[in-house]
């Protein structure tokens, strides 16, 4: 009989060819005669340019072409890439060209594209294209780009602010008005990139005998880029195929269509020949785009019993030169800020602003950390200015589990209510607390003071919205071969998505992942499709995958009790087969192979098809879910402080997570440790720096630092299950939830430690030199 395993940790089937030195990342592709592209960038922050000499550079033997934007023109309807998601709040337009024209406004941003017979070549040749510039000032820092008289990042633009909002509920007013206490907090939290292992890429071919355009690109959305080329190249979509192959991680940054793109598929159709680009990391440094700055102005109100009566503020969000995205990131910064917490009264009002940087999109989390983080660090504000317990004070305004589904009066960028489904946030927290010695601390805390040791712990509560939809689009399919294959427009960047996919369609047509096949993230495959992003998949594909595998398993069911003359529910799957059910008195291992249903609904001519029922042995779906899963959860953090050199040592690290129903438990912990891996990076390491010209300075990877294996620790996990209400699967995506909390349990324990010092933290990340500082003027003070 058909064999369980939805919520077993069956092997990832992705894993095999990985091992084996056999996917194929872009950087694998290789075709004959194929060229290779290098990108002339822009040195500056903001200049005009007045000139492109590319001369020099095309009487290099082996060059082929050096590409501007006129040259790209003739190819295209239109020389921007319109991918801004929809908003009222637009005071401009903000789209990135192809090709810089007349004006560049961040370093990195492409103005030519060299062609050759290699990248050494065409590296060498971009040397030699000569850029006359006229500079002009830059707009480095957010704050400073909105005050009245600052450089404008575009030299059409009367002023930078790009986009402004404000959200809210209650009486804000009366809710401050009757406060026994008020306080505010001023928060700081720096840029930072991806990082993927894996940087960017695309490689184009044009076939002119059937004028059909393939793009493969690393991107976590591959259906969008169809659509982009579409509007932009003015070809039909049956023209075109974009094709993701083996993504060595996304976390972000590749769900966005970018310059190079469109630029690999116009020379390929100009020069007739099959054209890469592929990213290197320093380019990935100043091209690929970045999350954050963002400066929160932010007050609570709470009565004497600590209770929170209310919560306003301000945002100042750094956007970057263009819109790559929309307004998304800092919409649910502001729109996630209450968190997992009670709150009556709620008023933020947000400013997005142009700056000569980079464009600025979701990285993991997309906003969702540096609201957790700000509430966080409230929490810790009121707890110490009471005398009350950190997680006494939480516990007091911590949602109840009795409260589910909790509808916050909010509305998400779609229009849709947010309603926290499920969750015991409560329960969350006590657990998390028990398995981190919480209250054993303060004895570890004395015994470690007394050998001259600074220790301290902190603890984060979170809640974070996944599966965003409006649907994933999924078509199951038994072949003639016997072999089911599953077809999604969502995109695998390493999530093990396959493996996810196979378990939900197995469950059903036998159990035997290894009968089923999985193709991601390729435009010829599926029509639709929205792709990776927003812990999505679990919930948005995987419901799709679960109702088209109920429906082809119903199918195959009636087909083989048409072929086997018993009736349906005498039937049961096994494996690649579906035989009679063994009990007394019926004759057992009866059955028919899946091949064979399939043959027989696959039609032959004159021949009508078995029960007349309709052919094939498939079915589509994309079902619609517009409400999101609210995935939660508690981390606590254990560090340890060098007071001399400001160095932090994670002890011990413990996350508490609700994701619902568990798919495969192994690819849980998978991702809930590594986003807690990046969170880390976001409190303790990763800092893109950039000076006040807008000139970036940490550009490599000595500069700008990632958490290694060597400044992880060991991450205690605990499993919480509480179905969601709203899929079949009662699943909610937790790609994202490590990182959620992670900043706000690391730093609130660095300042835990340091109380001797009087410190206190309101920025993340929070460097070595900067903890030193705040001791000193601790000290100072003392």
């Amino acid at each position: 009989m058909s064999r369980a395993v939805f919520g077993e940790s069956v092997k990832r089937i992705e894993d095999p060819e990985l091992l084996r030195g056999e996917a194929r990342f872009i950087d694998d592709i290789s075709i004959p005669s194929m060229l290779e592209a290098a990108l002339v960038r822009s040195p500056h922050a903001h200049a005009e340019i007045r000139g492109i000499d590319a001369a020099a550079a095309l009487e290099l033997p082996g060059v082929h072409a050096v590409l501007t934007l006129d040259d790209l023109r003739p190819y295209l309807l239109t020389e921007f890439l319109v991918v801004g998601l929809p908003s009222p709040s637009y005071k401009q337009e903000r789209n990135r060209p192809v090709l810089a024209g007349d004006e560049v406004v961040y370093v990195g941003e492409p103005i030519a594209m060299v062609i050759a017979e290699d990248r050494y070549i065409a590296e060498d040749a971009a040397q030699l294209v000569e850029v006359d510039y006229d500079l002009l000032p830059a707009a480095a820092d957010c704050r400073d780009a909105l005050a009245d008289g600052a450089p404008t990042v575009h030299k059409d633009a009367k002023d930078n602010l790009l986009a402004e909002f404000s959200m809210g509920y209650g009486d804000i007013d009366a809710a401050f008005g009757k406060a026994a206490h008020i306080y505010s907090e001023h928060i700081t939290q720096h840029r930072g990139g991806s990082h993927s292992i894996e940087c960017r890429g695309a490689v184009a071919v044009h076939d002119p005998g059937t004028d059909q355009l393939t793009l493969w690109v690393s991107s976590q959305m591959p259906h969008s880029t169809l659509r982009v080329l579409v509007d932009m190249l003015g070809r039909d979509e049956n023209q075109m195929r974009v094709v993701t192959p083996d993504i060595g991680g996304g976390f972000g940054p590749k769900l966005v269509v970018y310059q190079e793109d469109v630029a690999v598929s116009v020379a390929a159709i100009k020069l007739g020949r099959p054209v890469k680009w592929i990213e290197d990391r320093r380019e990935h440094f100043i091209a690929t785009t970045q999350e954050r700055d963002q400066y929160w102005e932010v007050e609570v109100a709470v009565d004497e019993d600590a209770r929170i009566l209310g919560l306003r503020g301000s945002i100042v969000h750094d956007h970057g030169a263009y819109t790559a995205r929309g307004i998304n990131l800092p919409q649910n910064s502001a729109e996630s800020l209450p968190g997992p917490y009670e709150v009556p009264a709620f008023r933020m009002n947000t400013k997005l602003a142009l700056t000569n940087k980079v464009p600025v999109t979701p990285v993991r989390g997309a906003g969702h950390p540096q609201a957790a983080f700000t509430i966080e660090r409230l929490m810790d504000r009121i707890a110490r200015e009471l005398g009350l317990d950190r997680t006494e004070v939480r516990r007091r305004n911590l949602i109840q589990a009795q409260d589910m589904p909790y509808t916050r009066p909010l509305k998400t960028r779609g229009g849709v209510a947010v309603v926290l489904d499920s969750g015991d946030y409560p329960r969350s927290q006590k657990d998390t607390l028990e398995r981190a010695g919480w209250d054993q601390f303060p004895a570890r805390q004395l015994a470690a003071r007394e050998e001259g040791r600074y220790i301290g712990i902190g603890l984060a509560n979170f809640v974070k919205g996944t599966g965003r939809g409006p649907f994933e689009q999924v078509t199951v399919r038994i072949g003639t071969s016997g072999r089911v294959h599953v077809y999604t427009g969502g995109t695998a960047i390493g999530q093990g998505t396959k493996t996810m996919l196979a378990q939900i369609v197995a469950e059903q047509l036998g159990g035997d992942m290894g009968n089923v096949t999985v193709t991601t993230g390729d435009t010829a495959a599926t029509a639709l499709g929205i792709g990776t992003s927003n812990s999505r998949l679990a919930v948005t594909a995987g419901t799709s995958a679960h109702v088209a595998a109920g429906k082809v398993r119903e199918k195959a069911l009636k087909i083989a009790a048409h072929v086997l003359d018993s009736p349906v529910e005498d039937l049961e799957f096994d494996g690649a087969e579906i035989h009679v059910k063994d009990r007394p008195g019926r004759i057992a291992n009866v059955g028919v192979k899946l091949g064979e249903l399939a043959h027989a609904m696959a039609g032959t001519p004159g021949y009508s098809l078995p029960g007349g029922m309709g052919p094939g042995l498939e079915a589509t779906e994309h079902v619609i879910l517009d409400s999101k899963a609210f995935a939660s959860g508690t981390a606590v953090a254990e560090v340890e402080v060098d007071i001399e050199t400001g160095g932090v040592v994670i002890l011990n690290y413990v996350l508490a997570h609700d994701c619902g129903r568990i798919i495969n438990p192994m690819l849980v912990d998978g991702q809930a440790i590594g986003g807690t891996a990046h969170g880390i990076g976001n409190a303790l390491y990763e800092w893109m720096g950039y000076d006040e010209n807008g000139q970036p300075l940490t550009t490599n990877l000595a500069d700008y630092l990632l958490v290694t294996a060597t400044e992880m620790p060991r991450i205690d996990l605990l499993h919480h299950c509480s179905p969601s209400p709203l899929n079949p699967l009662g699943v909610k995506g937790v790609g994202e939830c490590g990182v959620v909390p992670a900043p706000g349990a690391i730093i609130s324990a660095v300042e835990d430690a340091l109380t001797p010092f009087g410190v206190h933290i309101d920025r993340a990340p929070i460097s070595p030199p900067e903890i030193v500082a705040l001791i000193e003027q601790g000290r100072e003070r003392s």
